[in-house]
């Protein structure tokens, strides 16, 4: 489950450092404005996750291992030609910035009810999924904040409420089927979720 859980974290860092490096690019920023913007959405929601958990430092800060990946990760996109492509095609933007986003924001959502569960927590349904959601968008929130554009969880289509039903049915089944695919079911729903919500326009009502 360790070696698991580790791999997991580690897609989940490079798909959320992708989806930061994108809108770095989009934004024009410089090399170090698109590493900072990779690393602070991969691991701005483990943050407040964690500190919510009160578990200090927080697990991301402990390891270098993380915080490389999500840089190095982050640069492959500061390439001229995928640079170029990103700035270039609305298209291969907006495509890469959908499925990035929703691959980590499912696999963060699940470490997150992960994270509470296995720190004390596993009695408090309500908080395990409110720092599993947390965990899934806070990372996103701070790169639009960042980068000077409105929350993708505020106006995109079922952007959070995908991520509070992953949440629910992981801790549904958690003692059920069992950590490990609890988490990926839970991974899954958020991601088809996100897509069948894209497909069909679905969203909340708004102001």
């Amino acid at each position: 489950m360790d070696a698991a859980l580790i791999i997991l974290e580690s897609i989940c860092v490079m798909f959320f450092s992708m989806s930061g490096a994108i809108v770095a690019i989009e934004k024009k920023m410089d090399l170090f404005g698109v590493a900072i913007m990779g690393l602070t959405t991969s691991i701005g929601g483990g943050i407040i996750r964690d500190l919510i958990l009160d578990i200090t430092p927080p697990m991301s800060l402990r390891n270098p291992r993380i915080a490389i990946i999500a840089i190095v990760t982050s640069l492959i996109f500061f390439i001229p030609y995928i640079r170029r492509k990103i700035q270039e095609e609305e298209k291969i933007y907006n495509f890469l910035m959908f499925i990035t986003d929703s691959i980590g924001l499912g696999l963060f959502t699940v470490i997150g009810v992960e994270t509470a569960i296995n720190n004390g927590f596993s009695d408090n349904y309500f908080l395990q999924i409110f720092v599993g959601v947390i965990s899934g968008v806070g990372g996103g929130v701070l790169r639009d904040v960042l980068a000077g554009n409105r929350p993708y969880i505020f106006i995109k289509h079922f952007y959070a409420n995908a991520a509070l039903i992953g949440a629910i049915v992981c801790v549904i089944l958690w003692k059920f089927v069992g950590s490990l695919a609890a988490m990926l079911i839970g991974a899954s729903i958020i991601f088809i979720l996100r897509v069948l919500a894209a497909h069909y326009h679905w969203s909340l009502p708004k102001a």
